[in-house]
C-alpha cells in the first residue's frame, strides 16, 4: 500500500471560512462606503487604553514575549478570583482549543456537540481525526441537552457546548447545563465556549461558568468580540490546574505576542469601555430584530451582538447575501452552519446599521415578491 503524506480524513475537510474582508469588497465592487456586519467584531473598536498600551509596545516588538503571560494571567485571577494555575492563554480561544485537540484528541475518539454550532471547532476535531457525533437543535435553536445526554457512550472523550452558541445567539439555561453536567462522567471532557459571555452575562438564568467548580471542564473566552481586540487574537481558558498542566505542555511556547498581552491587560482594565459597549449592542439589538421581523423575516432571539434570521429559501438567502454586497452591506451566510435558509447579522454603529436598513428597504419587497413570506 502507497504510503500517505496527510491522513485520509484531512482529504474532505471544509476549510474555514471568515467574514468577506472590506478590502476585497473594495476591490471587487469599486466601493469607498462599506459596512461589516459579518464577523461580530466590536463597532466601537478596542479601548483606548488598549491603543495606548499597544502602541508604547511597539518599540519592544523585537523582544520575545513573556510565554507565561503572567501579567495578563495575574489580572485575569484578581478578577475572577482563581488561581494562576487555573488559567490558560492563547491565540485567540480558538487557538486553546487547538492546544485540546492535541493534548486530548486521538483518531477515532468520539466527540458530541450539536448541529449549527462553532465550525471552527468542528473543524479542529476532524483535524485530529476524531468522530464528531451530532444532535439537532431544539425547536428554538438551542442545544438539546437531553438528547446530548443520551448519546454519551464509552467512546465519549469530549463534549462541546458554545454558550451562548454562533451562529444562533442562543443559550443553555442553568437548570439545562446542571442536568447535563450530572449526567456526563468525570472522565469525559466538558469544553464551554464562552466566547459571548460578557453579553450573557447579566441573564439571571445564564450559567456563568465561574459559578462552577468541575473538574472535567474547561471554559473558554476570547478579548477578540467584547473588548474588540480580534486582530491581535487573545483568548483565555479556566479549568482544573491538572487540565491546564496538559495545555500547557503542548501550545506554543510565545502565544500570545507580546502587543496583544498588552492590550488585553488594559482592555480588562477598562470596563467603562466595556459597559458602552454592551449599552450600544442592547440598543441597536432592539432596533435590528424589530426592524427584521417587520420586514416578514425571522429573527431568532439572541443574547449577543448578532442575529440570525431565516429567509424564505435557501436561493432567497444566497441572492440577499449577494445583492447586499453590491450596496457595500457585508453580513454572513450560514450555509456553512447546515442553516442554508439564514442569513446572520452583526450589530454595528448606528451608521452602520442604517447603511444596512436603507440597503434592505431597497431589496427585501423584491425578494419576498419573488420567494413569498415566512408568515
Amino acid at each position: 500500500m502507497k504510503k500517505r503524506l496527510a491522513p485520509a480524513h484531512l482529504d474532505n475537510l471544509q476549510i474555514y471560512k471568515a467574514g468577506k474582508p472590506i478590502e476585497e469588497l473594495a476591490r471587487e465592487k469599486n466601493l469607498t462606503k462599506i459596512s461589516k456586519l459579518a464577523s461580530n467584531e466590536n463597532p466601537l473598536g478596542p479601548s483606548p487604553m488598549a491603543i495606548k498600551a499597544m502602541t508604547r509596545g511597539l518599540w519592544d516588538i523585537h523582544r520575545y514575549p513573556d510565554m507565561h503571560s503572567y501579567k495578563l494571567k495575574s489580572k485575569l485571577a484578581k478578577y475572577f478570583d482563581v488561581k494562576l494555575d487555573n488559567i490558560i492563554i492563547g491565540n485567540g480561544s480558538e487557538g486553546i482549543m487547538g492546544n485540546i485537540a492535541r493534548a486530548f484528541i486521538q483518531p477515532g475518539d468520539e466527540i458530541i456537540t450539536s448541529e449549527n454550532t462553532f465550525i471552527g471547532f468542528n473543524i479542529l476535531a476532524r483535524s485530529a481525526g476524531a468522530n464528531l457525533v451530532t444532535t439537532p437543535m431544539t425547536l428554538d435553536y438551542r442545544f438539546d441537552v437531553v438528547k446530548i445526554a443520551e448519546l454519551i457512550s464509552d467512546d465519549t472523550k469530549i463534549i462541546y457546548i458554545a454558550n451562548p452558541n454562533t451562529p444562533t445567539g442562543t443559550y443553555i439555561r442553568k437548570s439545562e447545563f446542571e442536568y447535563l453536567m450530572a449526567k456526563i462522567p468525570e472522565h469525559i471532557l466538558v469544553i464551554i465556549d464562552e466566547a459571548y459571555f460578557e453579553f450573557a452575562e447579566h441573564l439571571d438564568d445564564y450559567p456563568n461558568s465561574m459559578e462552577y467548580r468541575y473538574d472535567n471542564f474547561i471554559a473558554l473566552r476570547t478579548f477578540s468580540k467584547a473588548y474588540g481586540l480580534a486582530g491581535v487574537r487573545v483568548g483565555y481558558g479556566f479549568a482544573h490546574e491538572r487540565l491546564i498542566s496538559y495545555l500547557t505542555k503542548v501550545k506554543l511556547p510565545f502565544e500570545p505576542g507580546f502587543v496583544a498581552q498588552l492590550g488585553a491587560v488594559e482592555a480588562l482594565e477598562d470596563q467603562p469601555h466595556l459597559k458602552r459597549t454592551l449599552e450600544l449592542n442592547q440598543e441597536e439589538y432592539r432596533k435590528a430584530f424589530d426592524y427584521i421581523s417587520n420586514k416578514g423575516l425571522k429573527p431568532v432571539n439572541s443574547v449577543t451582538n448578532f442575529i440570525a434570521f431565516e429567509t424564505p429559501s435557501n436561493d432567497a438567502a444566497d441572492l440577499l447575501f449577494k445583492e447586499l454586497l453590491d450596496y457595500g452591506v457585508i453580513i454572513r451566510p450560514l450555509k456553512a452552519n447546515g442553516m442554508p435558509k439564514f442569513l446572520r447579522l452583526s450589530i454595528g454603529t448606528p451608521e452602520e446599521m442604517n447603511h444596512f436598513y436603507r440597503a434592505m428597504d431597497d431589496l427585501v419587497p423584491i425578494y419576498l415578491d419573488k420567494f413569498g413570506d415566512l408568515k
